[in-house]
């Protein structure tokens, strides 16, 4: 949104269904067979999201790894639900602990990430537990001693990128100054500036997939302050958040302080993003994965209900590349606030809304929608799902407990057909920030992600779900 008042390339999807026998793990001759679904769901330059279904047409398995070869020397950089190997151009990938058994017809899915050089020819064949699909299901012998299982420990636990890949929609971007949003994620979270000497420190989770090493920036900052300058990017895409200001990405804005607030997350004190007048973040992700466009989008973030104004704009989200105001539908991002910008408001808030550009939409109008509902509780669930042409969602939820509450499932407002995103990500502010005026919102951000596709709704449940396990207290 305007300050005043305020080449993502999406691939076609590829998909190779082989069909074929498998071995099984039994200890009598059986009945074994299966069908591969192969789907490259997002593609950008020198890299691709990938989706694989594996649904058994034999008898009931108990564990299984599913091999390949790329043809053109493709490499996988990250896998969910499943952990994998890569010798050369061959893949292994092994059942997670929770979908290690395939009932009879059942299915189990995993995805990953991916890197190629040239094309991005899908594979041609796949093999179940070392027996190459052949496209019948016959009697095997099985083997004369169980397979030994793998070494390599799988995530203990899924994130929210996880889920959202798991249903198709992979992340693009994933941030959080609080926790990692893989279930395999075990690099840094944000970094730290203090001001002593200037130097900076990555922050780390403590473990795989776990919360932020918070002791490890205490340490840093003991005696002096701290800034946070960097939100890093977990989807391995790069799209890491800098700070719109000298020493950033440019801009007038400075960092936010790193000890403004520490909460806990699964029993662990972390520090979230607290931002205040002034503070903003911003990449342009256009040629690293994020929608542009009419492409569908979906966005969610953890934000709070104690720490608002009605300033414009606390966004999260899809925004401009060009950091100005640049028309309906450059933007596709939530907005959390007590900002009413179409007047007519019911209440006082905050409010989870939609900022599209050139307007907050509460709904599909201008007009004030009577589904809204404030959210004042300490931690607070926001989505939005955008498919680009025609319909778009917005919920919330508390952050702590219960379901998502749907605000808005409908047609999008006048003018916004097609959408025309630009594929930069803003945190903090609104569109048209901060090259040279300052944000004038505040607000608070824990985590949240940007994904490719229009998420379902039982996948946007799924992720509510994994932030109330998550514990945040």
């Amino acid at each position: 949104m305007r300050q005043t008042s305020r080449l993502g390339v999406l691939a076609g999807t590829i998909v190779l269904v082989v069909a074929g026998a498998a071995g099984t793990q039994l200890a009598s001759a059986a009945t074994a067979g299966c069908q591969v679904t192969f789907a490259v769901t997002s593609q950008w330059p020198a890299g691709f999201g990938a989706s694989v279904t594996v649904t058994n047409l034999g008898d009931p398995v108990t564990a299984w790894q599913l091999t390949w070869n790329f043809a053109a020397g493709q490499t996988v950089t990250q896998m969910w639900n499943a952990s994998y190997t890569q010798s050369g151009t061959q893949v292994t990938a092994t059942n997670a602990t929770w979908n290690g058994s395939i009932a009879t017809g059942g299915t189990a899915g995993f995805g990953f990430n991916g890197a190629y050089t040239g094309s991005n020819p899908v594979p041609a064949s796949f093999a179940l537990n070392g027996v190459t699909c052949t496209g019948t299901v016959t009697p095997t012998t099985p083997p004369t001693s169980p397979t030994t299982p793998p070494t390599t420990p799988p995530p203990a636990t899924s994130g929210p990128c996880d889920i959202y890949a798991a249903g198709g929609t992979p992340c693009v971007a994933a941030h959080s100054t609080t926790r990692a949003l893989y279930g395999s994620y075990n690099g840094a979270l944000y970094q730290v500036r203090r001001s002593s000497d200037n130097t900076t420190r990555d922050i780390s989770v403590l473990s795989r997939g776990g919360a932020a090493n918070s002791p490890a920036q205490d340490t840093f900052c003991a005696g002096t302050s701290c800034v946070i300058t960097v939100v890093y990017d977990q989807s391995g895409r790069g799209n890491h958040l800098g700070y719109q200001g000298p020493g950033g990405v440019g801009g007038a804005d400075t960092p936010a302080g790193a000890t403004r607030e520490s909460v806990t997350v699964g029993g662990s004190k972390v520090y979230s993003l607290y931002i205040n007048a002034g503070n903003s973040y911003w990449r342009n992700g256009s040629a690293s994965g994020v929608p542009t466009g009419s492409a569908p989008e979906g966005v969610y973030m953890v934000t709070s209900g104690t720490h608002v104004n009605s300033g414009c704009c606390f966004d999260y989200g899809n925004s401009e590349t060009t950091r100005r105001a640049d028309g309906a539908g450059a933007m596709d991002a939530i907005y959390f606030g007590t900002s009413c910008w179409f007047g007519g408001c019911s209440g006082t808030g905050p409010w989870v809304q939609a900022d599209l550009e050139y307007g907050l939409y509460p709904g599909g109008s201008t007009s004030w929608n009577p589904n809204q509902r404030a959210f004042t509780s300490k931690f607070v669930t926001a989505t939005l799902k955008n498919n680009g042409t025609s319909r778009f969602a917005i919920k919330g939820s508390d952050g702590q407990s219960g379901s998502l509450y749907t605000l808005w499932d409908g047609a999008l407002p006048n003018g916004y057909s097609p959408m025309r995103k630009q594929g930069a990500i803003i945190l903090g502010s609104g569109g048209d920030c901060c090259i040279d005026n300052t944000n004038i919102s505040v607000g608070t951000f824990y985590e949240g992600a940007i994904v490719s596709g229009y998420p379902s709704d039982a996948t946007e449940n799924a992720v509510q779900a994994s932030i109330v396990a998550a514990g945040y207290r």
